[in-house]
């Protein structure tokens, strides 16, 4: 399928880290079509990720749909004159209205059994077991245009050249600072995650070898820790203060950053910071499939044999890596 003079809309109306290891697929299609215009459809708050992002030509706000009538959405969607919609994440109403906008070409995973109505094309692959990386199992959705395989991971991780840096200013407390290292402690849910109090000490070590450290995370997330982080004055507390562009842009002035499976981890990975990433062996949620892309990624777990893990048991033995693992990989 010749996709060059069409109009391409990417569907992933999920999370920040979800989107960035779909963004590699615009790479793909702008290589082999280059004449072909690539949208992306996600939430509100993914918006500043992909606009930052040169091999998007366009992004399609999906909650700027919410207050409209189905006739209304499908009027919306209508509009964008898309010849082909890839649905990277599976959103039963996106895919209906799809179909009912007469987008020629609908791609989606035969693993939804509402993509058999839908869905022109219906690619059958799995995920869960997989022992490919998420970024590479996207580039599944692309066999219908000329994908003869998977690119390996090098190639994908040299598609984060094409992320720029926001034109934005940073509040005045946190825009001189040199040589940050970055903690970012919470997930919102979406990963296990390392303690706080290990993210405290780690704080502490660092400050007293006169360097600087910052917290980042939402309001929500700050109240959990903030009265936690020690009062010195190489330590700041950004938690509940900046956008996602200033956020993205303090990540790409630092130096190092510590979190586990998050935006944040995705965002330093594609700006070429030195990225410590704290995982849990366990499939799925394992490295190999959500690390983050980058050429100055570094994965720690506690024991890539643990054994609840390998049984796909519940288990926390990410909470027994310690400051030593995380300090020995700062730079």
């Amino acid at each position: 399928m010749n996709l060059d003079g069409k109009r391409i809309l990417i569907s992933r109306t999920d999370s920040i880290g979800d989107v960035m290891l779909s963004l590699p697929m615009c790479a793909w299609l702008k290589n082999k079509f280059p004449s072909s215009t690539v949208l992306f459809l996600g939430r509100k708050y993914t918006e500043s990720i992909v606009n930052a992002y040169d091999r998007v030509d366009q992004f399609v706000d999906w909650d700027s749909f919410s207050p409209l009538s189905k006739e209304e959405k499908t009027e919306k969607l209508t509009a964008l004159k898309v010849d082909v919609i890839v649905h990277v994440f599976p959103n039963k109403e996106i895919a209906s209205i799809a179909k009912k906008a007469k987008i020629p070409f609908r791609i989606g995973t035969s693993h939804r059994v509402f993509h058999l109505l839908t869905c022109t094309h219906r690619l059958n692959f799995t995920r869960k077991n997989s022992e490919m990386h998420e970024s590479q199992l996207n580039h599944e959705l692309l066999l219908p245009f000329g994908i003869t395989e998977l690119p390996a991971l090098e190639e994908i991780i040299e598609t984060t050249q094409f992320f720029h840096v926001p034109e934005i200013d940073l509040p005045h407390d946190l825009s001189e600072l040199n040589n940050v290292t970055i903690l970012h402690p919470k997930s919102q849910g979406s990963a296990k995650e390392w303690p706080i109090e290990k993210y405290m000490e780690t704080a502490l070590f660092i400050a007293n070898k006169g360097e600087k450290v910052v917290f980042t995370g939402t309001e929500t997330e700050g109240e959990k820790f903030r009265k936690r982080i020690p009062d010195h004055p190489n330590i700041f507390d950004s938690t509940g203060t900046l956008s996602l562009e200033q956020l993205m842009l303090l990540i790409a002035k630092s130096t190092n950053l510590v979190a586990c499976s998050t935006g944040p981890l995705h965002i330093a990975g594609y700006y070429g910071v030195n990225t410590i990433g704290l995982y849990s062996p366990k499939k799925p949620i394992h490295p190999g499939r959500w690390k983050a892309l980058g050429k100055q990624v570094k994965i720690i777990v506690f024991n890539k044999r643990c054994v609840n893990c390998e049984k796909g048991a519940d288990c926390d033995c990410i909470l027994s890596i310690s400051v030593d693992a995380v300090l020995d990989k700062l730079v």
